[in-house]
């Protein structure tokens, strides 16, 4: 009898307990709002799948929350938004247009009526990568949205790089609310709490590798702001020196700013990522320093050129120069003077070399932990060409590849609109989406109905 009693008042406390839990974590995963772009956009940033209401029927409420828990516990920066034949999603530009209002990198699946695309930040998932899965999705011919999209997300979540926003944690990602907290708590009486303890193990071991990836890092720009500082030193420029113009002061002035930059942004990170920042810097502060020595001694201003792709340190390139790493096929690389010369005698250029567990190698020839390093110094549009065929630029565009494990070089960071559409994949060709990036099997706008 007293068990009885307990499970009768168990009951109601359970009830009301899941109660607070469905308001508390839902609205995170999915959201219904007024429709347009700017609607979808806003709900993306707080959920990975969003429904215009217009197109509900083709996403019910509990199979697009299924599917945004699915997406939740992978970790994974991957967007669906479900949407209908409007005027204002226009079929040409609408995945460039969804991710620059959301502003947040990943990958993004679109049902447009009866037509299905994506397209992915190029450090989130490659290209090819989105094609062929795009193409595949398309070609097995899923009777309904909900399995189309299962199919595109289980593989995707699979491939992509990068890591979940935290505004998908709760209450914009500073951890989740009262209601939450109750809602987890009976998850974890009812047996359902494993996924969540997965995630968050998941969470904690990437922190830890982001940790130890960070102090890899730092070694190597401490270097580079030191070799900064001792530039700034040998120019031995003095503001108030015979000679010195108001332009010179300026090269200078925006030399030390980037100097005082560079140590600021290293002080303060927190994740390999942030070193991008600091050598950012270091490249806008050694052109500076490269202009004010030609003002000095009356040569023509340096062209606004990529830093010496052998060692950044060597300051702004001056020519490209076809090059290619051993058993690599060649590439054209921006280079110093000094390394055009070695080049043209036949010997080896002085490449930057870092601390691996195999000994001294170049950086290109390291792990995937330099890629914000040199991302910073060469451009994220840029370095997957230059790296081509080296081991980083390898483990850059493998599916598992630095991002993956170790959250990501972009993925799930809020870069707003800066990104270049060209590097978005999903093609934007002559009829808006490039081969097995198009909408449906017909139409010039990309979205012909149909698989």
């Amino acid at each position: 009898m007293k068990t009885v009693s307990r499970r009768v008042l168990l009951l109601p406390l359970l009830a009301l307990l899941t109660a607070l839990l469905v308001p508390a974590v839902a609205p995170a995963s999915t959201a219904r709002a007024a429709g347009g772009l700017d609607e979808a956009a806003a709900a993306l940033r707080k959920g990975p799948v969003y429904v215009d209401p217009r197109a509900a029927s083709e996403l019910p409420r509990n199979r697009a929350d299924a599917l945004a828990k699915k997406i939740e516990n992978s970790g994974k920066p991957v967007f669906v938004a479900v949407l209908p034949r409007a005027a204002e999603y226009h079929p040409d530009t609408l995945l460039r247009d969804l991710r620059t209002k959301t502003g947040i990198s990943g990958v993004y699946a679109v049902e447009l009526g009866d037509g299905f695309n994506a397209g992915a930040d190029t450090r989130v998932m490659s290209r090819g990568a989105v094609q062929n899965l795009v193409g595949a999705v398309k070609r097995s011919g899923y009777p309904s949205v909900d399995e189309r999209l299962n199919s595109f997300v289980d593989t995707a979540i699979q491939q992509a790089n990068g890591h979940a926003p935290a505004a998908w944690e709760g209450d914009g990602g500073g951890g989740p609310g009262t209601g939450a907290l109750v809602g987890l708590g009976v998850l974890a009486v009812v047996g359902g709490g494993g996924a969540y303890a997965v995630v968050r193990r998941n969470r904690r071991r990437r922190a830890e590798q982001e940790r130890a990836a960070l102090e890899d890092l730092r070694v190597v720009v401490d270097e580079d702001i030191t070799a900064f500082g001792e530039e700034l030193d040998r120019l031995d420029f003095r503001p108030g020196e015979p000679g010195a113009d108001d332009a010179m002061r300026d090269d200078y002035s925006r030399a030390l700013d980037a100097y005082e930059t560079a140590k600021s942004a290293m002080a303060a990170a927190e994740r390999p990522d942030d070193v991008r920042a600091v050598t950012e810097a270091l490249e806008d502060g050694r052109f500076s320093l490269a202009t004010l020595a030609a003002r000095r001694t009356g040569a023509p201003l340096p062209e606004r050129r990529l830093p010496c792709f052998f060692d950044p340190r060597h300051g702004p390139s001056v020519v490209d120069v076809a090059w290619a790493p051993a058993g690599g096929a060649p590439r054209t690389v921006p280079v110093c003077a000094a390394d055009k010369a070695r080049l043209d005698d036949g010997r080896e250029p002085l490449a930057r070399t870092v601390r691996t567990a195999d000994g001294d190698r170049p950086y290109w020839d390291a792990g995937p932990g330099y890629a914000p390093w040199a991302g910073g110094y060469f451009g994220g549009g840029l370095l997957p060409a230059l790296l081509m065929g080296t081991v980083l630029g390898n483990l850059m565009t493998a599916p598992h590849a630095y991002g993956a494990d170790l959250g990501g070089t972009d993925g799930g960071e809020f870069s707003g609109s800066d990104f270049d559409p060209g590097d978005f994949s999903g093609g934007f060709g002559d009829g808006g989406f490039g081969d097995g990036g198009g909408f449906g099997g017909g139409g010039g706008d990309g979205f012909g109905g149909g698989f």
